[in-house]
């Protein structure tokens, strides 16, 4: 299935291969080379995913994400020569769906972009289930809605994929591998702490005392769950 793919990347040389790449699964390819114009393009040409660069002229990566986030849940790929753990998840921290760094393999790449997209899709087939719900907190599939209680939360495209999966099974333990397959959709090549910071930030937002949770628990040598039935 053909998507818009944005590209935000300053590097010429790796805008002309991944867009080689992208086109060669039948993407539209948009490219910026600075951060301003990328989320003017973001704004402007509802892409279906964005490639974005963490270091960029005039607006860092960090920074387009942050007002992307604000205004928009497509799914981003943040790419960067950075390999510090800190910086890898401070764009997980700030939505972004997942984190690749350089140098890479642009086969790698258009594999998670095609898995990206079609969790994406999955996602819109299932809009017509019925709500999901453990104790306060209740997801609303039709409206990508969810609430602890009468708060509503906002939630990043993969961190309701996280939500949604915890509560379609509560009480279940899943191990790392089964939760980057259910939400992820393919293999992360070992970068569990992907699937940790997720689950750290979604955490954050359904817990009163994320120190002390009372809903998502970790299953220390295995994985987590989602309530104690």
């Amino acid at each position: 299935m053909s998507s818009r793919i944005l590209i935000i990347e300053d590097d010429p040389d790796t805008v002309k291969l991944v867009s080689l790449y992208l086109s060669r699964d039948g993407h539209e390819v948009l490219t910026a080379r600075d951060g301003v114009e990328g989320l003017r393009l973001a704004r402007e040409s509802a892409p279906s995913l964005i490639v974005l660069d963490l270091m960029l002229p005039r607006l860092d990566g960090i920074q387009v994400c942050r007002a992307v986030r604000e205004e928009s849940d497509v799914p981003i790929v943040m790419v960067t020569a950075r390999v510090a753990e800190a910086d890898r998840l401070a764009g997980l921290d700030l939505g972004a769906d997942d984190y690749i760094t350089k140098p890479f393999s642009p086969r790698e790449l258009a594999a998670r972009v095609r898995a990206v997209l079609r969790r994406t899709a999955r996602g819109g087939a299932e809009n017509d289930a019925p709500n999901l719900s453990y104790g306060q907190v209740v997801v609303d599939p039709a409206t990508r809605a969810a609430r602890v209680g009468s708060t509503q939360i906002s939630l990043t495209p993969t961190e309701f994929r996280l939500l949604a999966m915890f509560l379609r099974q509560p009480g279940r333990v899943f191990t790392r591998e089964q939760i980057i397959d259910e939400v992820f959709g393919y293999d992360f090549d070992g970068f569990d702490r992907t699937v940790d910071a997720h689950v750290a930030n979604l955490r954050r937002k359904v817990e009163p005392n994320p120190r002390q949770p009372q809903y998502l628990h970790t299953v220390y040598g295995v994985g987590y769950k989602f309530g104690d039935a």
